[in-house]
This record gives structure tokens, C-alpha cells and sequence, in this order.
């Protein structure tokens, strides 16, 4: 494929749309962002987060978001027309974050608030979204993209035509959008006609309904109205889901006295229900659909253009970013020469079994909530005289631990490489959207965090320099530079190759560092020596050979508290090399460089992007 030099266009500005275009910037790559509305969107749409996006946030150096989202409230279960609870419930319940897993729990946020975060870390890299400009067309060749758009003049009202070059589309355009309809990828799946949700974001008032649950009013089987406070909106805010198999609630949307009744009647406690504002409101079917493939030569589908599904287990935005922030870094490598083409097959490959599998599991949370008897229900069908029985909602609305995402995984791609663990076979293939495996790491898997690691410093504090050409000191006791984690080390713009060894003076070590620094160039990898908490000589040496003066620049670690060698599954006197995407994937586990020189080789290229990088400093 050609080296064009001309933006990447993102089409769309919701969630995944900016999160590609982030991630790209960050790269140092030029991106050019449009959005078809003249506003940024209200609503707080699907607000649930997972702890994988929040890893994911965490690479893309935007922490706020984990900061300022809200915990997920426990669920107060009523029968319509009472405040009086039925029950109270977790929809999952509390996990303990833990060193591999510092993330560990689902949190809220509202989709205005999120796009508003991303937004203002988007324009440190001088980038700002265009509104008002829709893609009307677009055509390709081996060269480039390109693109019509209409731009919307406010002041006057006038539409302007644009023709843009760009050198990747990526069509974050929602379900609707041109991206997937032009490039005529199939969009199988079907429609749940019966299961008609209305939702929006209000002011309400309600004497005795506290703000510190998420409360139910009805049963999902037959009429519900869920409401959720957030102070997003005020301390009077909230967000409210209806659904109703006796009543049509078509057309409410566009008539809020009939929303306001609707509302009042579906909690059902006549004129103490006092709707102030209806902010924002909606309306949809559920869809289980997605795409064959998830992109044509340059151009590239992502989130809801590629993949809608039910709202059960908040895995929508979640997935979308997580679409975006594959393709994004892997076109990033292409983009600038340092990778063939070919490394964006790898999105379809990577993600089409976990979107399948994802459909799959939201489509059985989708039928639980929905597809109940119908049947009316009482305080005593209920609960027990202990009152511990599980209700109806709660066995419809308690999740497993698989909708954090921490389990998905791609160790089916063909650029993963993993050396310790044999190519799984047809019986005891791992899902693609399992759950996290205690004391198992492979190849695909997300890569755990380990905090506590030690820097080992030299007298001036600067990273070790470790000739190839001569025999380099390494002094422990020199002091220590306080302490790092393994996700602070991660990022979304260079791969990180951690070399887990007994000790420095380890032959492998040496040759390892110098094959990485021969195959890729230093501007693309992070290189890591780990070693044992037990290894506290005073004075360790990186044996090395004469074949050339060459300097590697490398970090000296020690696990003291030992949470990197067991999150890795490294036994204490073994030489084990992990590398680790710009994705916080694990791309290759392997013992030596074969295995690294295959994995490099595989993202890369045969020429290891040297000649590459050459060439795209010159560009």
C-alpha cells in the first residue's frame, strides 16, 4: 500500500471517534475529526464504564475519567405505585481491586461528561472536532481516501462542499452512518420489535425517593421505569428507562406533556411525582447486528457503525472504544512506515470473535430481563420470610464478572506468539470474551499491572546505558528513583519488552536488549529488565560482547513485593521476555530472540521497520 501523507479522517465524534482520533494524535499522527450534528450530543445514553475501558483510559493518559465517575448504585426494587422497597440488590457485586487489577469495578458517567473529558485532552494535540460536517461520499484507490463532506454554516445556513484527501477513514458513524452502508458490509442480525425502550435525562422531584439507589418501579417482563440520579445533571437529576409490553410508548418523544403523564403513571404514585424538565429524551428497538468485516483497503468501521446490540451489561461504549483503540494504533505504525499493511488485517481478525461473542452474551442478558412470565407479582412471591429469596428483576439484572472485559482477549490473532503455552485445540479453545483466569496468562490476554516495582538508578539518575561493545556496572545500592507500575510503564505509543531474569549478568539478558534494539528502533520500544525481589546483590553486571559499540537504553527493575513475577507467572530463576502493545495486550511470550525477532517480525515486517524509520524521519 502507498504512503499517503494526508490526515487520517475520523468520521463521528462520540466516544469511539475520539478515542481514535486521541490515540492517533498521540502518535504524532495527523487526524482530522468530523461530527454531522452542529452540537456536541446530550444525553446520558449508555453511562456504564468497565474496568477494561478504564485501562484503556488509563494508556491514553486520561485518568479523569476513572476519577469522576460514580459508582454503580445498588438497585431498590418497588411495586409500581410504592416507594415502599421490595428489595435491594447489587447488580454485581463489589470486587477489591487488587495489583494485577487496579480497576475492578464498573462505574457511571454520562456520555456528555465522557466526550467532554476526551475532547479537552484532544485538543492538547491541537485538534478539535468539526461540527456540523457530514460525509456524503467517498472513494479509495491504493493511494489514499477520498471524501465529500457538507459543511453546515450557522450564521447563515448555507452548506459548503469540501473534497478531503485523507490517508485512512475511520467511520465512527453510528448505525445509521454512510461508512458502513457505502462500503456495503452486511449488517445481519436481528430486531426485537416487542422491546420498545424510551429514555432520557429529567429534573425530578419525588418526596421520599433517595439519591442513593437506582430504582425500579414494575417488573421488565410487562411495564418498568427504571430512575437513576446523577448529579451530572443537578442534584434534581436524573436518567429514567421505560419499557411497557401493555402500553404503546411510540411517539412520546415528541410529546413531553404525554412523557411527563407516562412517566407519572409508570411510577405510579399520582401528583408526588413532579417532573420539573425533561432535558433529553429517546427512543429505540433493541438490534443484535454486526458487520462481516470491519474494514475495506483504508477505510475502517468502529463502534455502533460496526456493531449494535442490546444495552443489557453496558458493554456498547465500552466495546467501541475499545474497536477504536485497536485500528488506531496499528494505522498510527502504517501510517508513518513502519509496518506493512497487512497489520490491519489484524482489527477484523482480532475483533470480530469478541464482537460476536459480545452479541452473544448481551442478546441472554437482553432475554432475562425481558422475556419473563408477564405475570404480576407480589411483595410475598418476593421474598422468603428472610427475605433472601431472588426476585425476578434481580435474577434479570445481576451480571457476571464478564461484562468488566478483563477476560477479553485475542490470543487467536496471527501476530500474537506465545512460546510457553501449546496452540490451544478445537476442545480446549478459550473464549474470546471469557472471564479472567486466575494464575493463567497467554498471549492476547490483557497484561496485568504490578505496582511496587523499584527503579535501580546509576549516580546521575539517568536510565542504564548498556554498550554492547563492553562490560557496563550496574550498581544496586546507588539508590533508588522511588517506585513505578507496569500500567505507568504502558502506552499507547511504543510497545514494552520486559525481560523477566534472575539477574543482570544472565547471558540472555544482553542479547535480548541488543536483538530488540536491532529489529525495532528505540523510538518504538520500552525496554525493561525485571528482576526478582530477591535480587539484591550489591553490584550486578550485563555481560556483553564486543561485536559492536552500540548503546541500548534500558530500566533496571526489582519486584520487591513480588506482584510483577506473579502476575506474569514467572518462576523465580527463569528467563521469561513478555511484550506488551500499545493496547495493553500481551503480544508475545517468549523465552529468547526467536521468539521476539517472530513477534517483531509479524507487526513490523522482515525489515523490523529500521529502513522505515529512515524513511518516514525524512517525511
Amino acid at each position: 500500500m502507498t504512503t499517503c501523507t494526508a490526515p487520517v479522517l475520523v468520521v463521528g465524534a462520540g466516544p469511539s471517534g475520539i478515542a481514535a482520533a486521541l490515540t492517533l494524535a498521540r502518535n504524532n499522527v495527523p487526524v482530522r475529526i468530523i461530527e454531522k450534528e452542529s452540537q456536541h450530543r446530550r444525553g446520558q445514553r449508555g453511562a456504564g464504564i468497565q474496568p477494561r475501558t478504564f485501562e484503556v483510559f488509563h494508556f491514553l493518559g486520561v485518568p479523569e475519567v476513572h476519577e469522576r465517575a460514580s459508582p454503580v448504585l445498588p438497585i431498590q426494587e418497588h411495586n409500581r405505585g410504592s416507594l415502599e422497597p421490595l428489595k435491594t440488590f447489587r447488580m454485581i457485586d463489589y470486587a477489591e481491586p487488587t495489583p494485577a487489577i487496579p480497576y475492578f469495578n464498573s462505574k457511571m458517567m454520562g456520555q456528555p461528561t465522557l466526550e467532554a473529558i476526551m475532547r479537552e485532552h484532544l485538543a492538547q494535540h491541537g485538534c478539535t472536532i468539526e461540527l456540523g460536517t457530514r460525509l456524503i461520499s467517498f472513494s479509495q484507490d491504493e493511494k489514499c481516501v477520498r471524501a465529500k463532506v457538507v459543511k453546515h454554516r450557522g450564521d447563515t445556513g448555507e452548506e459548503v462542499e469540501e473534497d478531503i484527501e485523507a490517508a485512512y477513514l475511520i467511520g465512527a458513524d453510528g448505525a445509521r452512518g454512510v461508512t458502513r452502508k457505502q462500503l456495503q458490509l452486511t449488517f445481519l442480525g436481528t430486531t426485537r420489535q416487542d422491546d420498545f425502550l424510551v429514555l432520557g435525562d429529567i429534573r425530578l422531584e419525588v418526596e421520599g425517593l433517595d439519591r442513593t439507589h437506582w430504582h425500579m418501579f414494575g417488573q421488565t417482563s410487562y411495564d418498568v421505569i427504571t430512575l437513576r440520579p446523577t448529579d451530572e445533571l443537578g442534584k434534581d437529576g436524573w436518567q429514567f428507562i421505560m419499557s411497557s409490553r401493555s402500553v404503546d410508548l411510540q411517539g412520546l418523544v415528541r410529546d413531553e406533556e404525554a412523557l411527563v403523564n407516562r412517566i407519572k403513571d409508570f411510577v405510579g404514585i399520582g401528583d408526588d411525582v413532579k417532573v420539573k424538565e425533561v432535558m433529553w429524551a429517546s427512543e429505540f428497538r433493541p438490534n443484535m447486528r454486526m458487520v462481516n468485516k470491519f474494514g475495506v483497503g483504508r477505510i475502517f468501521v468502529a463502534g455502533d457503525a460496526a456493531h449494535v446490540h442490546s444495552p443489557a451489561g453496558g458493554q456498547g461504549l465500552n466495546s467501541s472504544v475499545q474497536d477504536a483503540f485497536n485500528i488506531a494504533w496499528k494505522i498510527a505504525l502504517v501510517y508513518k512506515g513502519l509496518s506493512p499493511a497487512s497489520l490491519l488485517d489484524t482489527y477484523t481478525a482480532e475483533r470480530l470473535p469478541v464482537i460476536a461473542e459480545m452479541l452473544g452474551v448481551t442478546t441472554e442478558m437482553h432475554k432475562l430481563m425481558f422475556d419473563g412470565s408477564g405475570v404480576k407479582r407480589t411483595p410475598q412471591s418476593i421474598a422468603d420470610v428472610d427475605g433472601n429469596s431472588e426476585s425476578d428483576l434481580e435474577r434479570g439484572m445481576r451480571r457476571g464478572n464478564n461484562v468488566y472485559m478483563l477476560g477479553v482477549n485475542y490470543r487467536s490473532s496471527p501476530i500474537v506468539v506465545d512460546e510457553f503455552t501449546p496452540a490451544p485445540g478445537a476442545s480446549d479453545a478459550h473464549s474470546a470474551y471469557g472471564e479472567i483466569q486466575e494464575g493463567v496468562l497467554r498471549a492476547g490476554d490483557r497484561a496485568p499491572d504490578a505496582p511496587g516495582l523499584v527503579s535501580v538508578i546509576t549516580p546521575n539518575h539517568a536510565p542504564h546505558l548498556i554498550s554492547s561493545g563492553s562490560q557496563l556496572a550496574v550498581s544496586v545500592s546507588g539508590g533508588t528513583a522511588g517506585s513505578t507500575r507496569m500500567f505507568d510503564i504502558f502506552g499507547s505509543t511504543h510497545h514494552t519488552v520486559i525481560i523477566f531474569a534472575p539477574a543482570l549478568a544472565v547471558p540472555a539478558v544482553r542479547s535480548i536488549l541488543v536483538t530488540s534494539q536491532q529489529v525495532v528502533p528505540k523510538e518504538l520500544v520500552r525496554r525493561v529488565v525485571v528482576l526478582p525481589g530477591s535480587a539484591s546483590e550489591p553490584d550486578s553486571r550485563l555481560e556483553t560482547s564486543s561485536e559492536g559499540d552500540q548503546t541500548i537504553e534500558v530500566e533496571v527493575l526489582v519486584d520487591h513485593a513480588g506482584h510483577a513475577y506473579r502476575g506474569y507467572i514467572v518462576k523465580s530463576q527463569e528467563v521469561k521476555v513478555v511484550v506488551v502493545r500499545p493496547d495493553g495486550v500481551v503480544g508475545a511470550i517468549v523465552r529468547g530472540v526467536t521468539g521476539l525477532e517472530r513477534y517483531f517480525e509479524g507487526v513490523f515486517g522482515k525489515k523490523g521497520g529500521i529502513l522505515a524509520m529512515e524513511d518516514a524521519e525524512q517525511i
